[in-house]
């Protein structure tokens, strides 16, 4: 019994939640940026529904309102529960143009950039999936070259195996690689209007560049107050824990 009303429970909550995502979606196309965007605000805290549409949805309110970290921290929050989708990147990239900073990119270079392109080309669920149905497809070809009479069958399902067994190979290594990015990538985003890097993790300490609302950093590590991060040019330092807002 005490399932039963569990299960109408949270059926009645995502019917109600699905409800409110629409009436801001409607907010929303009136030009009530504003007020879509504390629905979509309460239905993340209120009914925690963390889907890549609320925060999508949520991003272009903060977009329309020139509200530029808000904006960025939710493209990337969508980012992360609906990785390399063409509509995000694209209005990121809009959003972007709208911070000061022009802080540049190092691309990886060499063996470890093709690795990269290659493992990001999904991320570690979509290679769970690979992985299981190439695990489906080798095992066909071991019943198919077990019970094959015909020499060249037999020949061809030996072929067959070795190449699934060495795509499930790759694919499981992919997963995993996408896997490890994905849990020790801590993005943050600034939201602070000034913000100072400095060299060590205490106000007195000398400043290393001045960073502005909207930047994008990664987080190393975390010490009383203070986070150590990297931008994207490869430039450390020590940053006041208040004034980020880290994406996961």
């Amino acid at each position: 019994m005490k399932n039963i009303l569990y299960l109408f429970l949270f059926i009645s909550q995502v019917f109600f939640a699905q409800g409110r995502f629409e009436s801001a979606n409607a907010l929303y196309q009136k030009g009530q940026y504003k007020e879509a965007a504390q629905v979509y605000e309460n239905i993340i805290k209120e009914d925690k529904l963390h889907s890549a549409e609320v925060y999508f949805n949520l991003g272009n309110c903060y977009y329309k309102l020139n509200q530029v970290a808000p904006s960025i921290y939710n493209y990337e929050k969508a980012l992360v529960l609906k990785p390399n989708d063409p509509e995000t990147l694209n209005n990121l990239k809009f959003a972007k143009k709208l911070t000061i900073d022009e802080i540049k990119e190092v691309p990886k270079v060499g063996f470890a950039k093709l690795i990269q392109n290659f493992t990001s080309i999904f991320d570690y669920n979509t290679w769970a999936k690979i992985s299981v149905v190439l695990g489906f497809v080798f095992l066909l070809s071991f019943i198919g070259y077990y019970f094959s009479s015909a020499t060249i069958a037999k020949r061809i399902y030996f072929v067959g195996m070795f190449i699934v067994l060495v795509a499930f190979a790759l694919s499981i290594s992919a997963g995993m690689s996408e896997k490890n990015h994905f849990e020790n990538d801590r993005v943050a985003i600034v939201f602070s209007e000034l913000s100072q890097v400095r060299h060590e993790p205490k106000k007195s300490s000398t400043g290393i560049i001045l960073l502005h609302e909207g930047a994008k950093v990664y987080v190393l590590e975390s010490v009383a107050g203070w986070k150590k991060i990297e931008l994207t040019d490869g430039t450390q330092g020590w940053i006041d824990s208040l004034t980020i807002k880290e994406v996961k």
